[in-house]
């Protein structure tokens, strides 16, 4: 009995060093990057700052530039969503339910842009945009951002549509119900998780979204991480920090809101293909 209690004790002590190790490789970085913010005086080599103030802070905060990254980045991702929905809602719904020459091939070209690196992508886009004007604009850069958003809201999304029985609508149709009352009524509706599972990930992507943003948007369009990139490269990365935090709270906040949308069985419903 002593033994089997011993192993059982080894077993957990393991276990539980094993979850330590993984936290902190997991949050120890954000970790360091709170403390970084909040930095008054960080030199190499000491581990933890030596003072902690608001310094950086009011700094970034006082810099109208980068204020107005941080709106220009929130209207972004809404636009960049919405259209996102508008667009590809339509395209995933036929790759869900009608049968034609090319679907596989079609529902395959959307995982194209994620296939290679997208930097010759958006080299490509430049040269194109640059000739249509449309380089420096918001127009610009919203196509930008749907190029990378247009998987996350084909694929999850037609995975949602194909779990709504076809049976289901065909009664509601039988009923009396025209095509657009059935879907908005009822396909609609129980495709939900798996279009916000896409919507959030089309909204977090593009808030993410750097080097496309920088080639195409500037010197008119500024986003948060494409200023980034110039606050780590031009300040103490204690600057940087402070910009990175505020970059996450909005998807923070979004993941809490919808959390109960993010489960494993509602990502699994939303992928099934």
């Amino acid at each position: 009995m002593k033994r089997l209690y011993y192993g059982l004790g080894k077993k957990q002590f393991w276990e539980y060093l094993l979850f330590i190790v993984f936290m902190l490789f997991f949050y120890g970085p954000l970790l360091n990057m709170v403390l970084l913010s909040f930095a008054g005086k960080y030199e190499y080599p000491d581990v933890i700052p030596q003072s902690y103030g608001l310094k950086w802070w009011d700094y970034v905060l006082s810099k109208a530039q980068l204020v107005q990254s941080i709106s220009t980045s929130l209207i972004l991702a809404i636009v960049v969503t919405l259209v996102s929905l508008i667009v590809c809602l339509p395209a995933a719904y036929a790759l869900a339910r009608f049968q034609f020459k090319g679907r596989s091939l079609v529902r395959l070209s959307f995982l194209l842009t994620n296939a290679f690196p997208k930097m010759g992508i958006y080299t490509a886009m430049t040269v194109i945009f640059y000739k249509l004007d449309l380089v420096g604009t918001f127009a610009g850069v919203v196509l930008v951002h749907l190029v990378n958003t247009m998987m996350f809201m084909v694929w999850i999304p037609s995975g949602s549509f194909r779990t709504v029985h076809i049976q289901q609508e065909e009664s509601a149709r039988d009923v009396g119900a025209s095509p657009l009352r059935t879907f908005f009524s009822i396909t609609l509706p129980m495709a939900k998780p798996g279009i916000i599972v896409a919507a959030l990930y089309t909204f977090l992507g593009s808030m993410e979204e750097a080097q496309g943003s920088l080639l195409i948007g500037l010197p008119a369009i500024h986003t948060m991480p494409s200023e980034l990139y110039g606050i780590i490269m031009s300040f103490p990365e204690t600057a940087g920090s402070v910009f990175a935090i505020i970059l996450l709270v909005p998807s923070i906040i979004l993941l809490i809101i919808f959390r109960k949308y993010l489960s494993a069985e509602a990502l699994s419903n939303g992928m099934k293909m």
